[in-house]
């Protein structure tokens, strides 16, 4: 009888194509989250920014909408026993997420916004640890201790004095306050009907989000209309509720259902990478050697906090 040809041979090529996409997914994912941190610099300010953040999560809720209608049709989101965690939920991803971003864009540049998130899965651990839902060993402090320095690196500019002064970084803290509603929102969002999809959860916490941000923006509308309404602010509008929204939502879903939440965790060590690169070509800010160094440390410390 002829021996079965070896497994290993046989699989090799269609695991290598499976780890071709799995790379190309985690690329593009990548490169949609990274956009909205280099449109938030490239606008500076010139698109009212809860403006923008009402139209994105707006653009974002009605386009998963039919996921969110069908979920709940289905009773897998009992509106009346999750309304509150929804608003919690689109208060700390979406709203802090959305219109305080776009304002530290004024004053920080899109790399550093990229490091400052990077750090949401330390945060998610620390909080982890002080409810008691996880516990925290040697190599993973050692971590966590490595990404905040990082960060403090990248804040600081190397510069421990400059975080002392009322006008310096502020975008930066800004980012930072929003990356902290990010963690909340990641340790919630899980938890919040967890029978939905998570595109059809996204949905309603997008439109909490932009219910949050409707009163700012209806300000900004009636302060400033023509800065609003404008071409300029409508393509930004649909750029953000399409690319970095929808697109980046959606394959961020796919490469969960394709390769498991682990490997699409890969994701948060791309994006920096890619937004680096996007603010070096599109707003042609290059990153120096502190973001290299601060990058590095919050990186590396993410990926040793990670580790069991």
């Amino acid at each position: 009888m002829d021996a079965e040809p070896p497994k290993a041979q046989v699989s090799r090529p269609a695991k290598g194509w499976e780890d071709a996409v799995a790379l190309t997914g985690f690329i593009l994912v990548a490169v949609g989250q990274a956009s909205n941190q280099v449109l938030a610099r490239g606008l500076a300010g010139s698109v009212p920014p809860f403006s923008l953040a009402f139209f994105r999560w707006s653009i974002i809720a009605i386009g998963l909408a039919p996921f969110a209608i069908a979920a709940i049709r289905d009773g897998k989101i009992p509106l009346a026993q999750n309304l509150w965690p929804i608003l919690a939920a689109g208060f700390l991803g979406m709203f802090l997420c959305g219109g305080p971003v776009y304002i530290a864009g004024i004053t920080t540049t899109a790399i550093h916004i990229a490091l400052i998130f990077a750090l949401s899965p330390i945060m998610v651990l620390l909080i982890s640890a002080a409810l008691g839902i996880e516990h925290i060993g040697p190599l993973q402090w050692l971590g966590t201790a490595l990404a905040l320095g990082g960060a403090l690196l990248i804040v600081s500019g190397g510069r421990l004095e400059t975080l002392t002064q009322s006008s310096a970084a502020w975008g930066d803290l800004l980012v930072v306050c929003a990356m902290l509603g990010w963690s909340g929102y990641t340790l919630l969002q899980s938890r919040v009907a967890p029978r939905a999809s998570l595109l059809a959860r996204v949905s309603l916490f997008s439109a909490a989000g932009a219910l949050c941000s409707l009163p700012p923006a209806l300000q900004e509308m009636w302060a400033t209309p023509a800065a609003v309404f404008n071409t300029r602010a409508f393509e930004a509008y649909v750029f953000a509720g399409l690319v970095p929204g929808l697109i980046a939502y959606a394959g961020f879903a796919w490469l969960g259902a394709r390769f498991g939440s682990v490997r699409s965790s890969l994701v948060l060590y791309v994006a920096p990478i890619a937004s680096a690169l996007l603010s070096w070509i599109i707003l042609g800010e290059p990153p120096k050697l502190i973001h290299l160094v601060g990058g590095l440390l919050i990186l590396g410390g993410v990926w040793a906090s990670l580790r069991k």
